[in-house]
């Protein structure tokens, strides 16, 4: 990747607009600089895939399914390039950007493929009348994508809307531009039709985001992010009624009984509370452990979180990033001197580390671990989006659900138990899109994904993917009884 992102619009690079300067999140140097799209480059970037939409809706499933697995063989062939980018953007570690990150993104569209293939058309047959459905895509899509997860997430998207015979205008984070700059190139290289994928970079509120969603020539969006901005897209969209599937915020609850193992349950709490710098909607922020166990817990927890390494992203042992942005450091910090306002007790963290290096000069804090504020703090209502978590006792298993439940959020929870009975009637009984027993992350790209009240609307994965990226029309064909047709 270049240190000058520039948009890629009809299958060509595009260096036009302003540019904005783009930072180290290790060590708060800047690094890049970026071209923001006016309404002008928006509007190129919308007429590109408009162009492209016929030809491109026009071939067989089969043969955009092709182009799906060209584009996952091409990811694995600048596999490294991929991770360089996405380091360079987030900081997060170059073990989990190996394992997770970039991988996915082929996945995504490999799995998207496969899917395309096997998603049915439905026929119904009464007497003499067929009626059948047919599926047809939306036709230009505005995919906009968050900054913590940067490439898995647009390939998430990417992947079946293109399958659906769909083109693309894909805003990426102002933060973190890098990964769908090589995957721009990647596509040129292999020799994606002009316009089916176009990328702009900017921001949100007066830039590209704003231009984008409100177009005209834009028929859907999706978004993952702030349950803020969903709200502010929807609005922009409302007078157009355009499809919009929104991935939104969390502040997701774990439940841990006494019968757990509590080996699992206090590891996998590190894994929810603490990956990608707790800046993934899925992580949990909110632990609720019954009562003879709470203790243990907690101490083994804060244990746990003091031993995560904050070691260069290049360093394989290192298991902690830093924040985004240095607003975004602020925020959670913010967050960690109104936890010890409202009472908390810190059991780890609470702070921002000190290295003696050019790290100092990053958006670096301290995984933390709190106990002993109400319900209805803000510290256990609001999403914080970092890593930490308040953790609380229960006596009752419904007085745990009732508290995972006393949410304006309902993406995901976690149950930990031994009970399979438990397991069963508690999951059922938890107001989330996602519930894991005794495990997190744990994904089959088939499932739906999504959550309900403030988290999000519709969902993806699976066929609801390839089902929010196309429109059904039926046709019903009065057939004449007695009459062969020819």
């Amino acid at each position: 990747m270049s240190d000058l992102v520039t948009h890629f619009i009809g299958g060509l690079p595009v260096a036009e607009g302003e540019t904005f300067a783009g930072y180290d999140p290790v060590t708060g140097r800047e690094v890049r600089r970026v071209h923001e799209a006016d309404r002008s480059v928006v509007d190129r970037a919308v007429s590109a895939a408009r162009a492209a939409l016929p030809g491109w809706s026009g071939l067989q499933a089969a043969e955009r399914a092709a182009w799906m697995r060209r584009l996952a063989d091409a990811i694995e062939e600048r596999f490294e390039d991929l991770v360089a980018a996405e380091i360079a953007d987030t900081g997060k570690s170059i073990t989990q950007t190996r394992t997770l990150d970039i991988p996915r993104g082929a996945a995504n569209f490999r799995s998207f493929a496969e899917i395309a293939a096997q998603h049915p058309e439905n026929a119904f047959h009464l007497k003499d009348v067929l009626s059948y459905t047919v599926r047809r895509p939306l036709g230009v899509v505005a995919v906009i994508v968050p900054w913590n997860l940067p490439f898995l997430l647009a390939t998430w998207k990417i992947g079946p809307a293109l399958v659906a015979g769909n083109t693309v205008v894909v805003k990426p984070s102002e933060h973190t531009p890098g990964s769908m700059a090589v995957l721009a190139e990647i596509a040129a290289s292999i020799g994606l039709p002009p316009g089916v994928l176009n990328v702009v970079n900017g921001f949100g509120p007066g830039s590209a985001g704003q231009f984008l969603v409100e177009h005209p020539g834009v028929d859907a969006v999706t978004f993952t992010g702030e349950s803020r901005t969903g709200s502010a897209i929807m609005k922009s969209v409302a007078d157009r009624v355009k499809p919009v599937s929104f991935e939104l915020g969390g502040k997701n609850a774990g439940l841990v009984f006494a019968d757990a193992d509590l080996d699992a349950a206090v590891e996998g709490a590190v894994r929810s509370v603490f990956t990608n710098g707790g800046q993934v909607c899925l992580c949990t922020e909110r632990l609720y452990v019954e009562r003879p166990v709470f203790g243990e817990f907690v101490a083994r927890l804060a244990g746990r979180a003091r031993e995560l390494a904050f070691g260069r992203p290049q360093d394989e042992h290192t298991t902690m990033m830093p924040m985004i942005s240095a607003e975004h450091r602020d925020k959670v910090l913010s967050y960690y001197a109104l936890a010890e306002d409202e009472g908390a007790e810190i059991h780890a963290g609470g702070g921002a580390p000190r290295f003696g290096d050019d790290r100092d000069g990053g958006y670096y804090v301290e995984p933390t671990v709190l106990t002993g504020l109400p319900s209805g703090s803000r510290v256990n209502r609001e999403e914080i989006f970092g890593p930490v978590c308040h953790v609380a006792p229960f006596d009752a298993e419904a007085e745990a659900v009732a508290l995972a439940n006393e949410s304006e959020y309902g993406l995901a929870a976690t149950v930990w138990t031994s009970s399979l009975s438990r397991a069963h009637r508690v999951a059922q009984s938890l107001e989330a899109g996602l519930i894991w027993v005794n495990t997190w992350y744990l994904r089959d790209l088939r499932t739906p994904f999504g959550g309900v009240k403030l988290s999000g609307i519709g969902r993806e994965g699976g066929t609801r993917s390839l089902d929010f990226y196309s429109e059904p029309t039926t046709i019903t064909i009065k057939l004449e009884p007695g009459r062969a047709e020819i």
